[in-house]
């Protein structure tokens, strides 16, 4: 396989970026989920430019450089989640773009989103309690978790979209050509 010197750089840019800003995450505490989340920006960037196999590769290199760099292993557990997310979503996009007679596209897409970050999500929220929290909550505190999760998911969900349609777009033109 014979991949070209140009997008292997950008690639090497973009991962040298991912980690970055998964370690600023780790060291800018107030900013953490900004960082991871554009840390995890990078991966549907690889995968729009150079497929699902490039993304799902750059993905599992960021996440191992962030295990090996990052001093929070915990915030790379989440940009992994996000990178895996994106992925998905990125993987799900693509293959409703090959069905014909596909009614109500948008939303079948968006429910399949959610479905996937819930998959994510509420496992994470049950199975780390105690971790995520500090101490025991409530059910009814649980609830209200789980809801804000899925206004967070609109939020990241938005957010990435901005940054392909408007950023991206922009510094494309200058390291694509």
């Amino acid at each position: 396989m014979h991949i070209k010197a140009k997008s292997m750089a950008v690639c090497g840019l973009m991962l040298a970026l991912s980690v970055v800003f998964m370690v600023l995450g780790s060291v800018i505490e107030t900013s953490t989920l900004f960082l991871l989340a554009a840390a995890s920006f990078f991966t549907g960037i690889v995968i729009r430019e150079f497929g699902l196999g490039m993304g799902a590769a750059f993905w599992i290199a960021a996440v191992l450089l962030g295990l090996l760099l990052a001093p929070n292993k915990f915030y790379v557990i989440t940009f992994a989640a996000m990178g895996f997310y994106i992925e998905a979503a990125e993987f799900i996009h693509r293959k409703l773009g090959t069905i014909a007679n596909l009614k109500n596209r948008s939303a079948v897409f968006w429910v399949l989103k959610y479905i996937v970050f819930n998959i994510l999500y509420i496992p994470a929220v049950f199975g780390f309690r105690e971790l995520l929290f500090g101490r025991s909550i409530s059910g009814g505190f649980l609830a209200v978790v789980i809801v804000a999760g899925q206004a967070g998911l609109f939020i990241y969900d938005r957010a990435y979209e901005y940054a392909q349609r408007q950023i991206w777009s922009r510094m494309r033109k200058h390291l694509m050509n």
